[in-house]
């Protein structure tokens, strides 16, 4: 590692040593921006790697509301107001016990630079709570949201800080948050909060659209590989959630054979193929009925693995949609061993730094979430868009910028690493390109940007 970015590194590591996952979000990034730092002085003469790992303003606060039985619980909240060098602050609520600062400085600092890949005007942010929604009634998990705003809605606005979903926060959560901030503050938050429903002001397409761009994303590194498409391929998916749900379908639509989806409790292995109706048994099942996937193992009669990622399957594809650090080196060596060509992440950071470096060493492609699966934040941007006009565009309109927007970010990255000597390398293609936006957008702005 290059001398300074080392520094860089040691000294965020000295001031928050707790933070591990935030750490790692930070080392992936600044070691490969070693060719960007010494191409350009300017980057180090400003410290602008100084002031990009050190979030622009933290929130944190207590979250009380009353539970079925009517006691108070309290839940801590936060907003992480990454950077706004190229508009206002971006990202998700993310509602999961595992929610600690750590991980919101990880998710937040992220967000910036996928961000800045969409091309959009949107800055970076992340918040959330260690609430777990999983278990609670509507109106436990109502009586939390409005709480939630009410605390939050000081620091959120269409022109400062747009939130959205996240893990836990699905299209439920919005509109309690959404009902909250209409009545607190009295205004239309129909640019304030993203991933809404269509009828008050949500975009067609968003709740498709993180799955469908990491899809897209996918077939764009097949094609620029000459390795073919996705069509007649074997596709492994871990998660049941919104973005494996729908990279799922579109892998389906695009005549992959999808083999395994999973969650918390394991993963299930269908040799046959999950086809699109039995997709909507899934649908149904996760989005209505909140149960478990070992249930499609006992209604399809397939194999259902306790405890386990559905990384052991011989397939082509990998498409980890779940959640961070879910895939490691070992996992990495199993999908070699069984003939994995492409790895496109769906997640946020769900393959370790040593996985990266197996897939990498190993000649397989490798796409980091922060390029793939930006189609979620892009839509976003695009329902922002549509509600600053007080109009709609069709499902096909929305799905067709996505798409447009997804080959872009893999141009992007995929020039990236080529003009800085690494061709094929998209984790720094990624990075670079995603910093440099932002990076000179901050130097325009004077030192205090």
């Amino acid at each position: 590692m290059d001398k300074y970015i080392e520094s860089v590194y040691n000294s965020l590591v000295e001031k928050d040593p707790d933070q591990k996952v935030f750490h790692q979000a930070a080392y992936e990034v600044l070691t490969t921006l070693e060719p960007a730092i010494k191409k350009f002085s300017k980057y180090q003469e400003n410290k602008i790697l100084e002031r990009m790992v050190e979030p622009e303003r933290i929130v944190q606060f207590r979250i009380p509301w009353k539970d079925r039985d009517g006691k108070i619980q309290v839940n801590r909240g936060y907003r992480v107001q990454y950077n706004s060098a190229i508009g206002p602050y971006k990202g998700g609520f993310r509602f999961h016990p595992t929610v600690n600062l750590a991980v919101m400085k990880f998710l937040g600092f992220e967000q910036t630079f996928k961000n800045s890949l969409t091309g959009l005007p949107m800055g970076g942010g992340k918040g959330g709570s260690d609430f777990e929604p999983k278990g609670k009634t509507d109106d436990e998990v109502e009586a939390f949201c409005t709480s939630f705003i009410m605390e939050i809605y000081k620091y959120i606005g269409q022109f400062v800080d747009i939130p959205a979903g996240d893990i836990g926060v699905g299209a439920r959560e919005i509109g309690y948050m959404y009902g909250a901030y209409r009545k607190i503050t009295n205004l239309h938050g129909t640019c304030v909060l993203t991933g809404k429903s269509p009828v008050y002001g949500g975009s067609l397409a968003r709740t498709e659209a993180t799955g469908f761009g990491v899809v897209y994303f996918c077939e764009e590194m097949l094609k620029a590989a000459k390795k073919g498409s996705l069509k007649g391929k074997t596709v492994a998916v871990s998660g049941s959630g919104n973005v494996a749900q729908f990279a799922a379908q579109k892998a389906i639509q695009l005549g992959a054979k999808v083999v395994t989806l999973s969650d918390s409790d394991g993963f299930i292995y269908d040799p046959a193929g999950i086809d699109q109706k039995k997709l909507d048994f899934i649908l149904e099942l996760k989005n209505v009925k909140r149960g478990r996937i070992r249930e499609y193992a006992d209604k399809f009669k397939c194999n259902f693995t306790p405890k386990a990622a559905p990384w052991s399957v011989k397939t082509d594809v990998a498409l980890p949609c779940a959640t961070q650090n879910e895939l490691n080196d070992k996992d990495a060596k199993k999908l070699i061993d069984n003939g994995v060509a492409c790895v496109t992440e769906g997640a946020n950071m769900p393959c370790t730094l040593e996985a990266i470096k197996v897939f990498q060493d190993a000649k397989v492609l490798f796409s980091p979430g922060k390029a793939s699966n930006a189609g979620g934040v892009a839509t976003s941007g695009l329902e922002m868009v549509q509600n600053s006009q007080r109009y709609f565009w069709t499902f096909d309109e929305v799905d067709a910028k996505l798409h447009g927007i997804m080959v872009n970010i893999h141009k992007t990255a995929y020039e990236t690493a080529k003009l800085f000597g690494q061709p094929g390398n998209y984790v720094l293609g990624a990075n670079i390109a995603g910093f440099l936006k932002v990076a000179d957008a901050m130097i325009a702005q004077g030192y205090t940007a």
